[in-house]
């Protein structure tokens, strides 16, 4: 087979192929027609889960050492440690609620020599790295080097999220589809640039921002604020010293993740977040107030154009630019009239996009994180329920701005009483042997029903069982979604 184009490939039944993206969508015989891929990416090597195989078999129980401390981190440790494959979970720092499913070291998420010595000495078999901050500083590398197994992705594979300079010219060098933008240094020459503007701009600090350094502006006038606080003011730090500015794109906005080992893709499910912290999508940017999934308006023929358009070509891009990217790859897109464009990728799962994922999740996550570490995910078998699954996060008062920490929490158990409902924690502490709110973002309480509207209604009455001084959560998460099954 020629390498132009990926052709009818059948399942172990003689079937054609399945295009799975956890949307129970149907047989189209043709993977993607006659859409040309690279060469390394040999025919067959979109991975689909019901007709792979299990990447390790019978292997022996492994070690695992899961960095970080947030909902992601917990939603994680919590599905990893139900694989027959984990021997003991250690997550550094971790939280209370990876207390209940790991045992939990006190370092640092990027103490990196501290993070390695603790894997060196506990014989860890796998250290899975959860936030951007350490990829970004090269604990991939690290592990790497200290011969041990890393989901995650070096510091040069980081650089798609952590430079988002970089990643606007990497889209551009293989037509990857996604908004019109320029680069800048300077203040001055970004606020004339968006002064010239006749429509509404994005204005992105470049670097790592905790997921609030964009800010859409209608009107171009409206940018020249933020650009003075990022450039100006540096509220972001260095983050700010380049700033990217957008087209502002119109159309609803989703995250599809991908697995990937460098050789081998394998796409996830569409989600779709909450990025601004008030109802109706108003107000400042946040990390995120809620999430779903599936997502309605990501169809066959939607995944189809993001697998064949964004994932292997910038895959590609990367493998040429410095070598395999090894890990999660989350593509942040806009559904436009003129197809999906890219507005960001990021080099982790999505944080709160990963919990309603897990909850969906069936089958070994663990045994899929060490098949991508092995450069083996052709050979995973991974599927999803199919029911939908919903995310509302509870916030402090005060948040994205300043709040108050140390308030009790009390409600978790009635919460996740309710059946079909798991409470993640984000920020939370124990302080004089009670639980406490300790973050911005605090908990996510997360469901599945069998539509969107079920499991949002779910999600919605275990929220109503936890209590601390002060809390928020968006009232609207997927109302977007529910109103659109409506019609």
């Amino acid at each position: 087979m020629g390498a132009g184009c990926i052709k009818r490939r059948s399942d172990r039944r003689g079937g054609p192929a399945v295009l799975h993206t956890g949307l129970s969508l149907c047989s189209s015989g043709v993977l993607f027609g006659s859409v040309p891929f690279p060469r390394w990416l040999s025919p067959g090597k979109l991975c689909r889960p019901e007709y792979a195989s299990d990447g390790r078999g019978k292997a022996e129980a492994m070690r695992i050492l899961l960095v970080g401390g947030g909902g992601r981190e917990h939603a994680l440790g919590w599905k990893m440690g139900q694989s027959d494959l984990c021997e003991a979970l250690y997550a550094a720092p971790g939280s209370p609620g990876l207390a209940q499913c790991a045992e939990c070291v006190e370092i640092k998420s990027d103490d990196l020599d501290g993070i390695v010595v603790f894997a060196k000495q506990n014989a860890i078999d796998l250290v899975v790295i959860g936030p951007e901050d350490p990829l970004a500083m090269g604990l991939g590398d690290a592990v790497r080097e200290a011969g041990i197994l890393c989901f995650g992705p070096s510091a040069e594979g980081a650089r798609i999220e952590a430079d988002k300079a970089y990643a606007k010219n990497l889209m551009r060098s293989v037509s990857v589809p996604t908004a019109e933008g320029r680069i800048f240094t300077d203040l001055r020459a970004a606020k004339d640039y968006v002064l010239s503007r006749d429509h509404g701009v994005a204005v992105k600090a470049a670097g790592l921002a905790k997921g609030k350094g964009v800010v859409v502006c209608p009107e171009p006038y409206q940018a020249v604020k933020p650009l003075e606080d990022i450039m100006g003011a540096k509220i972001f730090g260095d983050a700010g010293n380049t700033v990217v500015i957008e087209e502002m794109l119109t159309g609803q906005e989703v995250t599809v993740l991908a697995f990937c080992d460098g050789k081998t893709i394998f796409p996830f499910p569409a989600l779709q977040d909450h990025k601004p912290i008030g109802d109706g999508d108003t107000g400042p940017n946040t990390g995120g107030m809620g999430a779903y999934t599936p997502v309605p308006v990501v169809d066959a023929a939607t995944m189809h154009r993001i697998e064949r358009e964004v994932l292997v070509p910038i895959i590609d891009a990367m493998r040429r630019d410095f070598g395999r990217y090894e890990g999660v790859l989350y593509a942040g897109l806009i559904i436009t009239p003129a197809g999906p464009k890219v507005i960001e990728f990021n080099c982790r799962f999505g944080d709160p996009e990963c919990q309603p994922l897990m909850l969906r999740l069936q089958g070994d996550l663990l045994r899929a994180m060490v098949a991508v570490a092995e450069h083996k995910l052709d050979r995973v078998e991974l599927s999803f329920d199919p029911r939908a699954s919903v995310c509302v996060v509870m916030a402090s008062g005060g948040y994205p701005g300043s709040y108050e920490k140390g308030f009790e929490i009390t409600g978790i158990e009635e919460a996740e009483a309710v059946g079909d409902v798991k409470v993640f924690h984000a920020g939370t502490a124990i302080q004089e042997g009670r639980l406490v709110n300790n973050g911005g973002r605090v908990l996510g309480v997360t469901a599945l029903g069998d539509t969107i509207e079920d499991a949002q209604k779910l999600a919605y009455s275990a929220v109503e069982k936890i209590h601390w001084k002060d809390c928020y959560y968006r009232k609207d998460v997927v109302d977007e979604a529910v109103r659109a099954g409506s019609r």
